[in-house]
């Protein structure tokens, strides 16, 4: 089933975001499972609304894609851990 997630970086920037998302590359290899991704500036830090098929796929890219990128760009990244809000998907409409 799939799953919105709204994800929050307290104290993160869009310098950051673009960091992390430039090394990963997931425009032009986005992550297996992923449906939908937007980003943005919110409340003091930097948000994410994500579309995914399941929460095991996100699950899989937070352990091998996100995780991992994160490390490697040291002080790049974002400071702190997501405040991550999971909520189930009745519909998705793209035109």
């Amino acid at each position: 089933m799939a799953v919105g997630l709204r994800i929050k970086f307290d104290g993160g920037t869009q310098e950051q975001y673009e960091a992390i998302h430039s090394h990963m590359r997931i425009d032009e290899n986005p992550p297996a499972g992923l449906i939908f991704h937007s980003a943005g500036p919110i409340d003091g830090g930097w948000g994410v609304i994500d579309f995914w098929e399941s929460r095991e796929a996100f699950d899989r890219f937070v352990e091998s894609g996100f995780g991992p990128a994160a490390e490697e760009l040291g002080d790049r990244a974002f400071a702190s851990p997501p405040d991550i809000k999971e909520f189930p998907v009745h519909n998705i409409s793209k035109p």
